[in-house]
């Protein structure tokens, strides 16, 4: 029995694994962007579609989490020039309100050293309201 990760390199398969366009098939199946990364933050969006909502009409917490998440990793990997990887060992998130049409997260660097990163970020909605806050701490590694 062999064991295929979905985002490891298929031959042929030319997407990026590393930068801020790296392909991450989770992000790429609920729409993710990165709209920009660097120096320690980055601007991740998404656009509510009806599968990304909740009993409640409003954007699933699982994908405004996601988008959080996605935000304040790539702010820790901009911080070092996309030279290392993370992986979230921690993720704090206060959800404000009700979020509908196009969401983008705001992701920045706080602190840390060569092994730790701390983020925080910010999910606003089409409105402009704030929908969720976020901490987290991602432990940088070497690339596989």
């Amino acid at each position: 029995m062999s064991l295929h990760l979905a985002s490891a390199p298929r031959e042929g398969d030319d997407r990026p694994r590393s930068g801020p366009q790296r392909y991450v098939p989770f992000s790429e199946h609920l729409g993710l962007k990165v709209e920009r990364a660097e120096g320690g933050e980055s601007l991740v969006s998404v656009a509510l579609r009806p599968e990304l909502l909740n009993n409640h009409a409003a954007g699933h917490g699982g994908v405004l989490m996601t988008l959080l998440d996605s935000a304040m990793a790539h702010a820790a990997l901009s911080r070092v020039g996309y030279a290392r990887e993370v992986v979230t060992v921690d993720m704090h998130i206060a959800f404000m309100r009700p979020s509908g049409g196009l969401l983008q997260a705001e992701g920045r660097a706080t602190g840390g050293g060569r092994s730790v990163c701390f983020c925080e970020a910010t999910v606003t909605d089409a409105s402009g309201e704030v929908a969720a806050r976020a901490m987290g701490t991602f432990r940088y590694r070497d690339p596989a």
